[in-house]
């Protein structure tokens, strides 16, 4: 039954969002959870990064119960969220130009490889930057990304490039521009917004869809378990210890 109140409304939307994502990007997600397999089997590394509120889908996969043990935040200092002050200054720090190689250059990532970069325009320096230099390594790069913004902004970054025009693969998370996902009576601005559960439900149906990849190609998944469950922590332990040389979050 319909609920035409407006938190029924968001529901609505953000279930819209999710089902055409989840049918149109179906080949997408599926090519890079194979990505993410390839990496894995050869010995691999895989990082993720967002800026703002972007980072909290690239949170939402690292040292996850249920998720791949393997997958290292890519942090970039003051970037995160609100964790700064002012907060203001992240969205700030995201159009500086060369921070981005600056991070790469001094984090653990090399050729070989795979980066998942969150950023819902795309046409911050940045994400772009970020993208082209992590290709320039040898890393496999996945966007995650809404490209709405890159038919109809402009790009910050130098190049006038957006996200989406430097990696190996593309998911579009349908985000329309402004991220507000509904309008009322009263209310003066578009409110709402739908990309963290949507971005964050990309990110699981990738880890997913390489989970069923490994499993394809008889390797084991390296997953985490919840340490709230008896047993959970052994677990963990021995996976950490199976592969403390491609885990960073705990150095």
């Amino acid at each position: 039954m319909s609920d035409s109140t407006l938190a029924g409304q968001f529901f609505d939307a953000a279930i819209g969002l999710l089902e055409r994502v989840r049918d149109e990007e179906s080949g997408s997600i599926a090519a890079a959870g194979a990505a993410i397999a390839d990496t894995v089997a050869s010995g691999g590394r895989l990082f993720a990064f967002g800026a703002g509120h972007s980072s909290l889908a690239a949170q939402d996969v690292v040292y996850r119960a249920g998720g791949l043990a393997l997958m290292n935040l890519l942090a970039v200092p003051g970037t995160l969220g609100v964790d700064v002050m002012p907060a203001t200054l992240g969205s700030a720090l995201e159009r500086v130009d060369g921070l981005a190689g600056a991070v790469l250059d001094s984090s653990p990532a090399r050729s070989g490889d795979l980066l998942v970069i969150i950023s819902l325009s795309g046409r911050n320096a940045l994400p772009v930057e970020m993208a082209q230099n992590a290709r320039a390594l040898g890393l496999t790069v996945v966007g995650v990304t809404s490209v709405a913004y890159a038919e109809a902004t402009k790009s910050r970054h130098a190049s006038g490039g957006f996200l989406r025009d430097h990696c190996d693969i593309v998911l579009d998370s349908k985000i329309p521009i402004g991220d507000a996902e509904l309008t009322a009576p009263g209310v003066e601005a578009p409110f709402a917004p739908a990309s963290t559960v949507v971005t964050s439900a990309v990110m699981q149906a990738m880890m997913a869809a390489a989970a069923e990849a490994l499993v394809a190609r008889g390797i084991e998944p390296p997953l985490l378990r919840s340490g709230n469950v008896d047993g959970g922590h052994e677990w963990n332990g021995r996976v950490m210890t199976q592969y403390a040389d491609r885990i960073f979050y705990r150095h």
